[in-house]
Parts: structure tokens; C-alpha cells; sequence
């Protein structure tokens, strides 16, 4: 019965390393628009810089040191954050000054309060299971906030009655991987892993929702040419 149960977590675990990675790659459309126009327009970084403190704290949380036998945890995080580094390299590179300064304030905010929270913890934690319960309480608080980023947005598409820059398929990266990882976080339960998850997938069916609703009320032309981003994405990622 329990190896049973090892192998259900690990076909589970699997499964959501590779979702996991869909929604970290699932803004690339949004970045391929920012490079054609040169421009960020009205799209955030909050999303991306959200999703960069969340990998580093799992990433963290998943070493030995800290959480033993959370190798997937280690490895679908880490390379969440390499492909979170490119996109806000983009995101600095095509914004203002003011949109610079602002990414290049949180992320060293980011690396600071990082820096921090891993002297506190091997330096007043002497056991992995209180480290596992110190960093799993921030990596919840942290997980939450990436999942509710996107929805710093949501006021500006009621207003507009447009989702155009509201990122799709980073709410159905959200919404999946919410899913995939609540059921993982129950063989056996890690109370760690499933209230973030299961809050994200209660989030990104909001998100979604809120696509349903003022899909049709989208300007046409954009409608069109994003159909044509994706699907030209879809065939580069088919090469």
C-alpha cells in the first residue's frame, strides 16, 4: 500500500512538473507582443515578480537541508525562476524609467529579504522539521501571492470590459497547476503545498471566469492578432 502510494506521488509529482512549467512558460505569447512593439504598454510585471520570490523560496524549501525528498519540488522551481529571469529581463529592457526602476527595486527587495530568510533559518532552526515549518509558512504566504497577482488586473478589464491585458493562458497555467499540485499535496498531505494550491485553483477559475465574461467585448482586432501570436508560438515550441 505505501508503495503504491510513492508511486501515485511520484506519476502525480510528474505530472505536475510539467504543468508547473506550462504556466511558467505561459506568458510567452504576452512577451512576444511586448518585443514586437517595443513596448510594455499596460501590462504588469506584479505576475512575474510574484512567481520569481515564490521559486526561491521553493526552491529553498525543497533542499535537503531543509524539506528532504522534495527533489521535484527543487527542480520544477528552479527552472520556474531561470525562465521568470528572462521574461523580466524583457519586461526591463522594453519599460520606461519608471517601470525599471520599479522591477529593479523588488527584485532586490526579493534577494535581500532571501538572503534573510535563509540565515534566520539554518541559524535558528536546528531540525528540518522546524525549517520545513518556518520556510513552508512563507512559501504559503508567497505561493498565494503569485497566484493572486494576475488579478491586480482584474479592476482594469471590468473597467475597460477587455481582456487584453489580462494574460490567458497564465490563468490556465494557474488554475492547472493549482489543480495538479492539491492532489498532490495529499499523497500524503503536506498542508504546505495544498492551501496555496488549492486557494491558486480556486484563483485561476476566477480568472478564467472573468476571460468568459468580457471575451466577447474585446476589441476584434486584438482578439485576431493575438489568435495569430499563439499560434505561431505554438509552432515554434513545435520545432
Amino acid at each position: 500500500m505505501k508503495h503504491s502510494l510513492l508511486i501515485t506521488r511520484s506519476v502525480i509529482g510528474a505530472i505536475g512538473n510539467a504543468i508547473s512549467v506550462f504556466l511558467f512558460i505561459s506568458p510567452t505569447p504576452t512577451f512576444v507582443s511586448i518585443y514586437k512593439r517595443k513596448s510594455v504598454e499596460e501590462y504588469r510585471a506584479d505576475p512575474y515578480l510574484a512567481t520569481t520570490m515564490n521559486c526561491m523560496l521553493w526552491v529553498f524549501y525543497g533542499l535537503p537541508i531543509v524539506h528532504p525528498n522534495s527533489i521535484l519540488v527543487v527542480s520544477t522551481n528552479a527552472s520556474g525562476l531561470a525562465i521568470q529571469i528572462v521574461f523580466l529581463t524583457v519586461f526591463f529592457i522594453y519599460s520606461d524609467k519608471n517601470g525599471r526602476l520599479k522591477v529593479l527595486g523588488w527584485i532586490a527587495a526579493e534577494i535581500s529579504f532571501m538572503i534573510i530568510v535563509i540565515v534566520i533559518t539554518l541559524l535558528c532552526f536546528h531540525t528540518t522539521e522546524k525549517r520545513s515549518f518556518f520556510v513552508g509558512i512563507l512559501c504559503v504566504i508567497f505561493c498565494l501571492g503569485m497566484y493572486v497577482s494576475p488579478l491586480t488586473i482584474m479592476r482594469k478589464v471590468m473597467k475597460t470590459k477587455s481582456v487584453k491585458y489580462m494574460p490567458f493562458w497564465l490563468s490556465v497555467g494557474n488554475f492547472a497547476n493549482g489543480v495538479i499540485w492539491t492532489i498532490y499535496a495529499f499523497l500524503p498531505l503536506d498542508q504546505w503545498i495544498l492551501i496555496p494550491n488549492g486557494l491558486g485553483a480556486i484563483s485561476g477559475a476566477a480568472q478564467l471566469m472573468l476571460y468568459a465574461c468580457y471575451y466577447k467585448t474585446t476589441p476584434k482586432d486584438f482578439l485576431d492578432e493575438e489568435k495569430k501570436e499563439n499560434q505561431i508560438q505554438m509552432a515554434t515550441q513545435a520545432l
